[in-house]
């Protein structure tokens, strides 16, 4: 054990840097611990000694010498003092070995248990030194395993962990896989720190921005804002103090070259660039395009802004499963209501309504009646004129005399001098 013990401590400093004087005290507290049990006399203030050239190890207790020996665990023979001591008396505090026989077994597995556990620990402590300071970076792994539902990430000399709560929902992962993920924290947990990392959260699009366009890296380009919805849809304001400066092109590329290497590496998730607005109404209509805008307003006291878009531009400006409104929403910070453009419709509904009161007053007929006829084409007493009376009983349901009636009372209104 001493041999082995020694070129474990000398590989040890040697090549995780870690000092001898450390291991040894580690060693010593652990073979201690797991020793205790096979002391049966001379434990008091026992300890261990490990010899850090030779490896030798020893167990020594501090017991009072005494003529006759009543507490085998705190006294001890004063002739056995004296071979240690001396000058002993009676009374006197000698450290004496106390190493059991069988001492050797139990220290050797204790001296390996204590160097596993203290070499996790140097670890643990290396991974939170050269981590903390990584938060908000993206690092490349290898899918190394699975436990439950989270990503076990090898990244090299360290392990990072991908939580079910950051994975992105439409990507499947398997064992081998090469991933970029962003590192969102270093965590201190029950088994120590833990390198927690994601590929939904919205920062690691900014980050991929930043990486990708050099205009952002460079603060040429600021990227104001993201709303994303991982695995589906991100959008992503933009915007530059220099007027020279086109934001979106700059973040779009050549041909879109940087954009498309963002969506590569997002698993073709819908990316949408918009320059950033301080208005909310300009920002929200530059958000919803190509969605055609008939009319937006804001509320100040709820917080929303109102939208109407025409009938075939409604679900374009809402978005699949409302992600187009979701998000929209969430870069602005107001509400966006989304609704149909019906103001047409409603001044042709009223009109239609004032010429069918109109006709009724000058045909002497029902509301209802006139209301039918203006709804086939009939919204005036010229038009009327030019039907013949089975095309008015037709649209009306009513006999041929009725129909005949009406016709002559829009001959007589025609005729009529004009007041």
């Amino acid at each position: 054990m001493n041999s082995e013990l020694i070129t474990m401590l000398d590989l040890l400093e040697r090549e995780k840097g870690i000092k001898r004087a450390v291991l040894v005290d580690a060693i010593s507290t652990a073979i201690l611990a797991a020793s205790k049990k096979s002391f049966t006399s001379g434990t008091r203030e026992l300890r261990i000694d490990i010899n850090p050239q030779t490896g030798a190890i020893r167990a020594l207790a501090r017991l009072i010498a005494v003529e006759k020996v009543d507490n085998p665990h705190d006294e001890v023979l004063l002739s056995k003092a004296r071979a240690a001591k001396p000058d002993a008396k009676p009374g006197d505090e000698v450290e004496i070995e106390v190493t059991p026989r069988d001492f050797g077994r139990i220290a050797a597995q204790a001296a390996r248990q204590a160097i596993n556990q203290r070499l996790r620990q140097i670890e643990r402590e290396m991974i939170y030194d050269e981590f903390k300071d990584r938060a908000g970076e993206i690092v490349t792994g290898t899918v190394r395993r699975f436990e439950k539902s989270d990503v076990i990430i090898d990244l090299g000399k360290f392990e990072g962990v991908m939580p079910s709560r950051e994975r992105v929902l439409t990507e499947e992962y398997n064992v081998g896989d090469r991933l970029r993920a962003y590192v969102v924290a270093v965590e201190t947990g029950n088994r120590g720190p833990e390198i927690i990392l994601s590929r939904s959260h919205p920062n690691f699009v900014r980050r991929l921005f930043e990486l990708e366009v050099s205009e952002i890296a460079d603060r040429t380009v600021e990227l104001k804002v993201i709303a994303r919805e991982a695995g589906f849809r991100t959008k992503v304001a933009v915007h530059s103090g220099d007027a020279k400066v086109d934001p979106v092109g700059a973040c779009v590329g050549m041909r879109g070259a940087r954009v498309k290497n963002i969506v590569r590496e997002l698993n073709n998730e819908k990316v949408d660039i918009i320059r950033w607005d301080p208005d909310p109404l300009k920002f929200v209509g530059a958000a919803l395009k190509p969605a055609n805008i008939r009319s937006i307003t804001a509320d100040e006291a709820t917080k929303t802004i109102h939208v109407l878009v025409p009938k075939d531009d409604l679900s374009l400006a809402i978005g699949r499963r409302g992600q187009n409104a979701r998000l929209t929403s969430k870069m602005c910070g107001w509400d966006v209501d989304i609704q149909e453009d019906l103001r047409d419709q409603q001044a042709m509904q009223t009109k239609t309504a004032e010429a069918a009161q109109s006709l009724a007053g000058v045909l002497g007929i029902t509301e209802e009646q006139a209301q039918k006829l203006t709804e086939s084409g009939m919204n005036s007493v010229e038009v009327v004129l030019t039907a013949a009376a089975e095309d008015i009983a037709g649209v009306l349901g009513c006999d041929a005399e009725t129909a005949q009636r009406i016709l002559e009372a829009a001959q007589a209104q025609q005729k009529a001098p004009a007041a």
